[in-house]
This record gives structure tokens, sequence and C-alpha cells, in this order.
């Protein structure tokens, strides 16, 4: 185990650091007449970025509908804002985002009191039951049984 370690060593992250100066000079001929093996890197870069730049739009925008604790107006605000100044617009809203909106808090308040309810339940109560549904004929003695073993698992 010791002699894996050793052997990988430290990672060069300071290689990057060499490697961008050289990335940057091959590409000074981006435009030319030629296509070069840079020109598809850099192009897939752009795409990229430009990419992820619309998914952030698109997230902001969904994000805006969803919430409930903006009013009509305030939405309306938000949309003229991104669309008018897109860039600013989106860093200044994931900025004033609250961490944690009303309806994050409903959905909490909703699982607090599924846990709640779950563990009233005991399996004491569950073994009476059980024995509710046997004697009433709803259960064989061989169900009953069986099903007193799973909770006494």
């Amino acid at each position: 185990m010791d002699l894996l370690k050793a052997r990988r060593g430290p990672r060069p992250s300071w290689l990057l650091l060499l490697a961008l100066p050289l990335l940057l000079t091959a590409c000074n001929q981006v435009g030319g007449q030629s296509l070069t093996f840079w020109d598809v890197i850099w192009g897939m870069v752009f795409f990229f970025f430009w990419f992820m730049a619309i998914w952030i739009f698109i997230n902001i925008f969904a994000d805006i509908f969803r919430r409930d604790d903006l009013t009509g107006a305030s939405k309306v605000i938000w949309l003229i804002a991104l669309i008018f100044l897109p860039f600013l617009g989106a860093l200044i809203y994931l900025l004033m985002r609250p961490k944690v909106t009303a309806q994050d808090v409903s959905l909490m308040a909703k699982a607090e009191a599924g846990q709640k309810a779950v563990a009233q339940v005991s399996t004491a109560d569950e073994l009476t039951k059980l024995s509710q549904l046997k004697d009433a004929g709803v259960i064989t003695e061989a169900q009953y049984e069986d099903l007193k073993a799973k909770l006494l698992a």
C-alpha cells in the first residue's frame, strides 16, 4: 500500500500552469485558412461555455416561475432584468435568491411530519392490530405468525 502511494507522488498541478501558455500559443492561427487541432479544441471550449450559460438561464427562468414566495410583479421584474441584462441579471438573481425558500420550508415540514407519524407507530401497536385481524378472520394463523416474525425481526 505504501509503495503505491510512493509511486504516485504529488499531483503536479503546476503542469497546468506550464501548459497554459503552450495551449494559447498553439492557437495563434485561429481563423486562418486551415482548421487545426487547437481550433477544434477551442471551439469545443467556446461551445461548452455558451451551452452552460444557456442552461443557467433556463434554470433561472424555471426557478422564477416555480417560486411561490415571489409576487407576479416581482417575477416580471426579474424576467425583464434577465432579458435586457442577461449576465448581470443572472448574477444578481443568483446572489439575491434566498438559500431556503418557502417551498423548501413546507417540503421539510411535510417530511418531518411524515417521520413523526412513522415514529409514533410502535411494534406493540402493530402486534395488536395483527391479533385483531387474526381474531376477525381476515388473516390466517400462518399469515399471522409470518407477519409477527417480520415485525419482531
